[in-house]
């Protein structure tokens, strides 16, 4: 069981002298604090500047996500181009949208950035450890440039579809040189939204996915008399990109006006498969056909026609 760095997340708070019950009560911003709504699921949250000239400055917030689910944070900051080893980041997120669960003021989960390295934490009833069972945090990674860009999948925040949420970054912090225990005695801190304002809130927006066709392979390369003709349909799901390996396939085949029963219709080799026999007296006919395979409810289908040689 690992747990948050110590002094950790209520220290931070202390510093940012921000009340514990002012927080709890959780309005959510209004005025600048509100969140506009920039572009396709982007949403830009705008913090008050200028609280503490020694401290990191919060300016705006930048959330977005992708239809696989990769919810991506940049916190810039005004007066820190680069990453001090004296910064630390807080990222608390309540990804349930429910202030009776997690910690007392509602937190499920903390990203915590210190000294260059950045880890996920889930409360545990007592405290935000990290323990056997959690989600694996394989996703989260970091930059910086001017401020903090944080990337980590919806599935390891709980499967979250609404969450808010909570940004401290502070510096000044010193590291004793024996235990590397942080000491932050002397830190700044910046919180947005600032002023025991309360959460910013953000919505999870995944398109439903679908079923895309990657290729369409007759073969042979045109359907023969008397001979068997295949079409292998290649699909893969939109949002992750997996080719599908299963499912229900669908042939339709008729040579000119005769209707083709498919000898096989099957997913084998990460292919949709069709064959059918193309009749001896076809020769001359137009062969039309199609192959549709259908996995988890999401569908695929591609036609092909071609003169029978």
């Amino acid at each position: 069981m690992r747990p948050l760095t110590s002094p950790g997340l209520l220290l931070a708070i202390a510093v940012a002298v921000v009340a514990l019950p002012t927080v709890a009560a959780g309005a959510f911003p209004s005025g600048t604090a509100s969140p506009t709504l920039a572009a396709a699921n982007t949403t830009t949250y705008q913090d008050s500047t200028g609280e503490d000239p020694a401290a990191p400055d919060i300016t705006t917030i930048v959330i977005s996500n992708d239809d696989a689910g990769i919810i991506s944070f940049r916190i810039n900051i005004s007066n820190r181009p680069t990453l001090g080893q004296d910064m630390w980041l807080d990222l608390l997120v309540d990804t349930d949208n429910n202030r009776a669960t997690g910690d007392p003021i509602g937190v499920d989960y903390v990203i915590q950035l210190l000294r260059g390295e950045i880890n996920l934490y889930r409360w545990d009833g007592t405290g935000f450890t990290r323990r056997f069972g959690d989600p694996s945090a394989v996703s989260l990674s970091y930059s910086y440039g001017n401020g903090f860009a944080v990337r980590i999948s919806a599935a390891e925040l709980g499967n979250t579809k609404r969450f808010n949420f909570l940004v401290e970054v502070l510096s000044g912090v010193v590291f004793d040189p024996v235990t590397l225990a942080p000491d932050c005695a002397a830190c700044r801190l910046d919180d947005a939204p600032g002023g025991g304002a309360g959460f910013f809130n953000y919505v999870v927006n995944i398109a439903k996915p679908t079923l895309v066709v990657r290729r369409l392979t007759p073969s042979p390369a045109r359907p023969a008399a008397g001979r068997p003709f295949t079409l292998r349909l290649v699909a893969a799901r939109s949002d992750t990109g997996a080719v599908v390996q299963n499912g229900r396939v669908t042939c339709f085949g008729r040579a000119g006006t005769t209707r083709l029963r498919a000898q096989t219709a099957r997913v084998t080799g990460g292919a949709a498969v069709c064959t059918w026999l193309i009749p001896k007296l076809a020769k001359g006919k137009t062969f039309r056909g199609s192959v549709a395979v259908t996995f988890e409810g999401l569908t695929a289908k591609r036609s092909f026609s071609g003169r029978i040689v």
